[in-house]
């Protein structure tokens, strides 16, 4: 059952770092949609969505121009994941660390290793031989 669990436990691991790795080596863009000073919409990797009130600025002529200022307003925040990863191998450490990492891993494996069900230690020696009765000739008595 130890090994099992030991299993289960280093799969679920990986996979939890395997998502770390992903998650912080990966950039997303947050576009919001404000109308006036009210959050309107906010959507991840595309345009949000639009209040509809959108000012068109239509001008007829170049002598009779009105500009009406538009109340809404579109905010996109870039979240840039980490582009470098450094990969380092066991030559680039000093030998103190790699003194360390060594025994690390030495006792933390030690820790995982299980008692059998059925440890018997007395199991090689032979029990004395009761020739009379130990508690009469100590006279030892429970009360």
């Amino acid at each position: 059952m130890c090994c099992k669990m030991k299993k289960v436990f280093h799969k679920i691991a990986s996979i939890v770092i395997a998502f770390v790795v992903l998650l912080s080596t990966m950039s997303f863009t947050v576009n919001s949609h404000f109308c006036g000073d009210m959050l309107v919409g906010t959507s991840y990797f595309v345009k949000a969505e639009s209040c509809g009130m959108d000012m068109k600025q239509e001008t007829k002529s170049e002598d009779c121009s009105v500009m009406k200022k538009n109340c809404c307003q579109d905010v996109a925040s870039v979240v840039e994941g980490q582009d470098t990863l450094k990969i380092t191998s066991l030559d680039q450490l000093s030998f103190d660390q790699q003194v360390f990492i060594a025994s690390f891993y030495y006792s933390y494996i030690n820790l995982f290793e299980g008692i059998h069900n059925k440890v018997i230690p007395f199991k090689d020696y032979t029990p004395p031989l009761v020739i009379k009765d130990i508690h009469v000739l100590d006279e030892v008595y429970l009360i």
